[in-house]
């Protein structure tokens, strides 16, 4: 089974925005506070850790077995990764691991793109 051209770039596209969001979740500011505890920093790493695991998994659903619903679901994490990051940045301001999720976002989106696109139509199943 070839992949096509687009297919390919969406899973090289999608594995690079990923390990640019394990990237982000291991420069974090882990300072403990009274907002956050230690136990709570470390659930979010572990949430972290999962989701993006579980990102990959569809990643390689929708490449290597065809399969179309993980596109939508990867497209809806998009979308809620992207309103996130605005209100990070809202909040924050830019630092390091915002610029890092900015980058993962166009990536993601780039990715996303080719899966629609070209050769990439007909390869997905329904």
């Amino acid at each position: 089974m070839n992949l096509p051209k687009n297919v390919f770039r969406f899973e090289v596209l999608l594995y690079a925005s990923l390990m640019l969001d394990a990237l982000s979740v291991a420069v974090q500011d882990r300072t403990p506070s009274a907002d956050m505890t230690d136990q709570m920093i470390m659930a979010a790493t572990l949430v972290a850790g999962g989701m993006i695991l579980l990102l990959l998994y569809f990643v390689w659903l929708a490449a290597r077995h065809r399969k179309n619903w993980p596109r939508w679901v990867l497209a809806a994490a998009l979308v809620l990764s992207v309103i996130s990051l605005v209100q990070v940045i809202g909040e924050n301001g830019l630092e390091l691991d915002s610029l890092i999720e900015i980058v993962s976002c166009a990536l993601t989106a780039a990715g996303l793109y080719y899966s629609f696109t070209g050769d990439a139509q007909g390869w997905f199943n329904a």
